[in-house]
């Protein structure tokens, strides 16, 4: 691996999927003094979110030129961040290095849940020297809190359907499915699986019953790898949510992200949606 010069701080990496995250990781990083190198996957990194950063576009399936780019850049430290569609095992065409890895992972491991294969895929980084890191830990105000976020309360109906939805949530983690579901009066409209939350929320409108609408309920899974892919809420999440007819959003406290907490609070003030962040071990 590429040293750092004497007296620097290595480089932050940011292997970077969709949306806004990856760049807000990285202004987060920079603003404490620490360089960043930001490895986008193509397809689903955005341009303008990496563009005042370092940063090189790969293929998920070029292991070999990502890991080059990050010994190249004098990465230690490595934020996996940011929303991906995950590939079959035919559509990745892999590298010779991934070749590799995918024979150190084990071919069954791809047809295990999301949680399964990004824990394989934590392990096989740290087997090359490099320790992959919670987005949470750069970018600390981003880590969804307890309560009652904004001006919008959930009235009881909505409190059962929370309930109901966090233990649907959990029994779809145990399993490792999805993070999320959408309950209506005690009725399960929609789980998440792996079309992922706006298509799930989209399915969800179609579905919605007359009287009081339902809610979105997102946890991350139990003992899931915390490093990389943590449940995440914004301000799009709100819009979907909205146009589905729901009058809420919970999520697990200190197990979600908030995209943009200012932006996210304020879709749903602007909505009337509520926003809540409840515990997992007790609620």
């Amino acid at each position: 691996m590429t040293e750092a010069a004497p007296g620097a701080r290595s480089a932050l990496a940011i292997l970077a999927g969709g949306g806004t995250l990856p760049g807000r990781v990285a202004a987060a990083a920079v603003a404490s003094g620490r360089p960043v190198f930001i490895v986008g996957l193509e397809g689903f990194a955005e341009k303008h979110v990496l563009a005042p950063y370092p940063h090189a576009f790969a293929r998920m399936g070029a292991a070999g030129r990502i890991l080059d780019l990050l010994r190249t850049n004098a990465c230690r430290d490595v934020v996996m961040i940011g929303p991906v569609r995950r590939p079959g095992l035919l559509d990745l065409r892999p590298d010779a290095a991934g070749l590799k890895l995918i024979g150190r992972i084990g071919r069954s491991v791809f047809g295990g849940g999301d949680d399964t294969l990004l824990a394989a895929v934590v392990k096989v980084l740290g087997e090359e020297g490099f320790r992959v890191v919670g987005a949470h830990e750069v970018l600390t105000e981003a880590l969804a809190p307890s309560g009652l976020l904004g001006r919008v309360a959930p009235d009881p109906q909505a409190m059962a359907d929370i309930r109901r939805g966090v233990a649907v949530a959990r029994a779809l983690g145990g399993v490792d499915v999805g993070q999320g579901c959408v309950v209506q009066q005690g009725l399960v409209l929609a789980v998440e699986a792996i079309e992922g939350t706006d298509a799930m929320l989209a399915r969800a409108g179609t579905l919605r019953r007359g009287g009081l609408g339902g809610v979105l309920v997102k946890m991350s899974k139990p003992g899931q790898e915390r490093r990389a892919d943590l449940p995440t809420i914004g301000a799009t999440t709100i819009a979907h949510a909205a146009a589905a007819g729901l009058r809420g959003v919970a999520f697990e406290a200190g197990g979600a992200l908030l995209a943009d907490p200012t932006a996210t609070i304020e879709a749903a003030d602007r909505t009337g949606l509520f926003l809540m962040g409840v515990d997992a071990a007790t609620f």
